[in-house]
């Protein structure tokens, strides 16, 4: 049986979060996910704090810039790049300061190579994913960004166990083909497999010895992709498990890949009786034939997805929904 980083019965956020105030949304998530908190994204701060700018920021020898259409390569670092350095330096610093002593398994994120390729723009305004050869260079470059800022966090936390969490919601449209070109009139070449599975080796193995988990909230996520890429963990919607997917997530959680399951929804709304709210994991479960007691071991319960469009409020009370879901699931299976 794998060993996970973290105990039974634990919950985790995805990543964002609404407002501008780092260390408050830090306080927050020390004070809701104390088994397994995460470093906050807040792209409600604007340029170079969302997805893309935030870790295009940790590229090396690879400079972008903000054009009306969206993130695109330049020439040099500029005023762009330094904003989402800045905003990640903080971030770290207010980390270092809050949580220094924190002794346990703590998450970070960053975009994975597929979703950037699909969103930053050449020079020329084509999507990068169009040509395999920048591809290569942006892989290779996030990759090393992604180690050095894997150590930059080891070295702040330094009794702490870092998890790598590598966002990639645009995969199954870069697998599907359905990723439009810059005018939008067309859509890009599908990527193949093996190269989409080779790439994301490439950045996980460069981490080094570090628990890394793909998040792909979207659907179709192909999971024996993920699983031949070498992730220890998939982070997935659980709305959006289709019973047709039973076997490729029977097969990943049967080969000892932890499961953080998105059971409760990311944005505000009523949330139903936590005895609802833990019914479809178990479900999903007892589906696929699992022992209970195994589930709190190997599941982890999260949001649905990032949290920046909800209210702070529900922000808290999501997040105690979640914790209260993994407790509940551990307790019924003693």
């Amino acid at each position: 049986m794998t060993t996970f980083p973290w105990g039974p019965g634990t919950a985790t956020g995805v990543g964002s979060y609404p407002g501008e105030d780092g260390a408050e949304a830090l306080r927050v998530v020390l004070g809701e996910l104390p088994e397994l908190p995460h470093l906050p994204e807040l792209p409600g701060r604007g340029v170079g704090a969302d997805l893309i700018g935030r870790t295009a920021g940790l590229l090396v020898d690879l400079a972008v810039r903000v054009e009306p259409s969206g993130w695109r390569f330049g020439d040099r670092p500029g005023r762009d790049t330094r904003r989402s350095l800045d905003h990640l330096h903080r971030d770290l610093d207010v980390l270092e300061e809050t949580a220094g002593a924190h002794d346990g398994p703590f998450k970070i994120q960053v975009c994975g190579p597929w979703t950037l390729a699909a969103a930053i723009e050449l020079r020329t305004g084509d999507r990068a994913l169009k040509d395999p050869g920048a591809v290569r260079d942006l892989t290779a470059s996030l990759a090393e960004g992604v180690a050095r800022h894997v150590a930059d966090v080891r070295r702040r936390l330094p009794g702490a166990t870092v998890l790598l969490q590598i966002d990639e919601p645009s995969l199954p449209a870069v697998l599907a083909g359905t990723v439009p070109t810059a005018s939008g009139l067309s859509r890009l070449r599908p990527v193949e497999a093996p190269v989409a599975q080779e790439a994301l080796r490439a950045v996980r193995e460069q981490a080094g010895d570090v628990f890394t988990i793909a998040h792909c909230c979207a659907r179709r996520v192909p999971y024996g992709l993920l699983r031949g890429a070498g992730f220890d963990a998939l982070s997935i919607d659980l709305a959006l498990i289709p019973e047709r997917d039973d076997d490729p997530v029977g097969e990943a959680i049967d080969a000892g890949v932890g499961l953080f399951l998105g059971a409760v929804p990311a944005t505000d709304t009523a949330l139903p009786p936590l005895a609802a709210t833990a019914r479809p994991v178990r479900e999903l479960w007892r589906r696929l034939g699992f022992a209970p007691a195994r589930l709190a071991e190997q599941v982890v319960i999260t949001p649905a997805c990032g949290m920046a469009g909800a209210s702070p409020r529900y922000v808290r009370t999501a997040l105690k929904r979640c914790r209260d879901t993994a407790r509940m699931l551990h307790e019924a299976a003693d």
